[in-house]
């Protein structure tokens, strides 16, 4: 800025301080100051002159901002002095000459452009010295309230923006924000312009007194002020309304009373002072302190200019919308739908959700994607395991109709296997008959042969068990079994086949037992069908010495059963398809039961594979894992 800010204190109290100021203000207009960095008009010189003091809020925000603004709008070059008028701060603040004749010395070779009085003190007195100190200035008397504008002193080069207290309108909104409210503390000082508005502020509250007790704080020192503040009854509201000196003349500068309140208070803090708002109080209706400084602006640039100040009306400032400290009300638990209609809620702290937002948004997209994923994957599973539960059905059903196939092919063999049995009981019942008819029959001949009938009709029951175990329409159902067990009942029910059609049928158990998880009935029809495969592949090849062995061993953490034969073998161009279903290399065959023996198979964990022999045959390998207590036995 191309001008220089003076910024003269005097206390009117301390005559002698004049003299000393005036020396530094000369020493000061000595000093260059700052360049611009772009050149501007002609130099205007302004004048602002406060009511308190440069720090003292309220009016301390309104001049920031009325020099903010100015700055900032103005096409000229400005050379901004600060005055301020302490006398306005004391009770009995002595006679105000001096400060007269200091601010003479001043200006009197080069009076300032135009004059701001900030606050009712500051215009009071510009009105009252304007002929000695600034005849024919133009003045802008701002942030005064209606009630102390003096209309009868305002000439054709003032213009005034004014603002309008509306106490009524401050107190029904506190009550309507804490509507439990029983009692208002007022704190305000005792300089004449707090004198003259506690009885404002009393006049204006008697509609409210049957409604709320009042409590006023203006005899008492700003000490005993925060001990009683400290220890205020439950439903109880502070009103800060003004304290430039307390009941016993102390002075206070600047917003540290307000924040020494607050600090002890254990109540909310009110106030109609928009400068107060932001950390000290709750909020409500208050004067906007921009409206203030650009109607304040406007003037100013409009009288440099050439606008008559007289031509220049402004309608006194009313109170803004409502706005209330987000902070303030979480601390004292006010509840946003109390607040009046159209209030503005600020200092909201941002919440994650405020902060994070998209990457709250980009993770809960992510999470409801792989919840999809998830939900599909789960009833894919689930349809998978239906559809393998109905395949597993169907191949229960399938091998039940492959085994009632093969017990066609097994009914001579199961009927010489029941000859056999029924013959001996026959023949040794007969015997027995013939010797109780003698005379002296011999009773251990006797019961020799009642148990050679018992053990026949023994055999004959086991026959006929396993005849039915095989031809038993069961559901899959895994137990723990004893493979080589498995398979020997098995081979009892193809020997007498075997033997039919000159086959050579040898089985080598495994040294030990072969523990394995599995439906015994199934595994049975596996060896069935393989065994009976052989025996075709070797009667069908008419060798001269056909042969089939069946083995189980056990290898690392399996047990395998193997099926080898002296046939023809396989032709090396089916061994690819040789389990597929429908394949089959039989005139009359349906292809059906090497492909339900690779899926009953696999339905146990297991596995099977077919090969040729080097020294000729076929060779089936079927592999099954070791239930897990037999394998921690090995």
């Amino acid at each position: 800025m191309n001008g220089r800010i003076l910024i003269a204190a005097v206390n009117m109290a301390w005559p002698g301080v004049a003299a000393r100021v005036l020396v530094c203000a000369l020493i000061w207009a000595m000093l260059p100051g700052p360049a611009r960095s772009e050149p501007r008009g002609e130099l205007k010189r302004v004048l602002m002159l406060y009511s308190f003091g440069r720090e003292f809020r309220p009016w301390s925000q309104y001049a920031r901002s009325i020099k903010g603004e100015l700055e900032r709008q103005t096409p000229w070059s400005l050379d901004i002095q600060e005055h301020t008028l302490l006398t306005a701060r004391f009770n009995d603040p002595g006679p105000e000459e001096p400060f007269v004749d200091y601010l003479r010395s001043l200006y009197s070779r080069v009076p300032p452009d135009i004059v701001i009085s900030i606050g009712a003190p500051a215009a009071r007195f510009v009105q009252k010295y304007r002929e000695q100190l600034f005849p024919g200035v133009p003045m802008v008397l701002t942030v005064v309230e209606e009630r102390l504008v003096n209309r009868a002193g305002l000439t054709d080069n003032d213009t005034v923006i004014s603002v309008q207290n509306n106490f009524k309108a401050v107190f029904g909104s506190i009550l309507q924000v804490l509507p439990d409210t029983k009692m208002i503390a007022i704190v305000i000082g005792v300089s004449r312009l707090e004198k003259f508005w506690l009885d404002e502020i009393k006049r204006e509250l008697r509609p409210f007194e049957s409604r709320v007790a009042f409590v006023w704080y203006n005899d008492l020192s700003f000490d005993e002020i925060l001990k009683k503040a400290s220890a205020l009854p439950p439903h109880t509201i502070l009103f800060w309304g003004l304290m430039s000196v307390d009941a016993a003349g102390i002075a206070h500068e600047g917003d540290l009373a307000l924040r020494n309140l607050r600090t002890v208070a254990n109540a909310p803090i009110f106030s109609y002072q928009e400068a107060f708002f932001g950390g000290d109080t709750v909020g409500g209706p208050m004067h906007s302190i921009a409206e203030s400084s650009k109607r304040t602006v406007d003037a100013v640039i409009r009288i440099l200019g050439g606008t008559r100040p007289g031509a220049i009306k402004f309608e006194p400032i009313q109170f803004g919308p409502p706005k209330y400290d987000w902070r303030e009300m979480q601390r004292w638990g006010i509840s946003e739908s109390n607040l009046p209609q159209g209030s503005e809620v600020l200092f909201r702290e941002s919440t994650v959700w405020d902060k994070y937002r998209w990457q709250l948004a980009l993770l809960a997209s992510v999470i409801l994607i792989q919840g999809a994923l998830i939900s599909g994957l789960l009833h894919e599973h689930r349809r998978r395991r239906l559809a393998e539960g109905e395949a597993r059905q169907r191949m229960v059903e399938l091998a039940h109709v492959s085994r009632y196939a093969a017990a066609g092919e097994l009914t001579t063999s199961v009927a010489h296997e029941l000859n056999q049995p029924l013959g001996a009981i026959l023949t040794n019942a007969e015997t027995a008959e013939l010797m109780l008819g003698s005379s002296a029959p011999n009773l251990q001949e006797i019961a020799d042969i009642l148990a050679d009938i018992k053990r026949d009709d023994q055999r004959a029951s086991e026959v006929i068990r396993r005849l039915r175990s095989v031809l038993k329409k069961t559901p899959f159902e895994i137990r723990d079994i004893d493979l080589n067990q498995t398979v020997r009942e098995a081979m009892g029910f193809v020997g007498d086949l075997a033997r039919g059609r000159g086959v050579v049928l040898n089985y080598v158990p495994a040294s030990s037992e072969l523990h394995v998880k599995g439906d015994p009935v199934q595994l049975q029809q596996v060896v069935l069908n393989l065994i009976m495969n052989a025996i075709d592949a070797v009667s069908d090849a008419d060798v001269r010495h056909g042969e089939i062995s069946v083995t189980t061993v056990r290898t690392g953490a399996r047990a395998e059963v193997r099926v080898a034969d002296t046939g023809p073998g396989i032709a090396s161009g089916d061994l690819k398809t040789i389990f597929d279903p429908f394949f089959s290399t039989k005139p009359q065959g349906m292809g059906m039961g090497l492909a339900i023996v690779r899926t009953i198979v696999e339905a146990h964990q297991g596995r099977i594979s077919a090969e040729n022999q080097p020294s000729g045959g076929a060779l089936f390998i079927v592999g099954l894992p070791i239930a897990r207590g037999s394998a921690r036995a090995a």
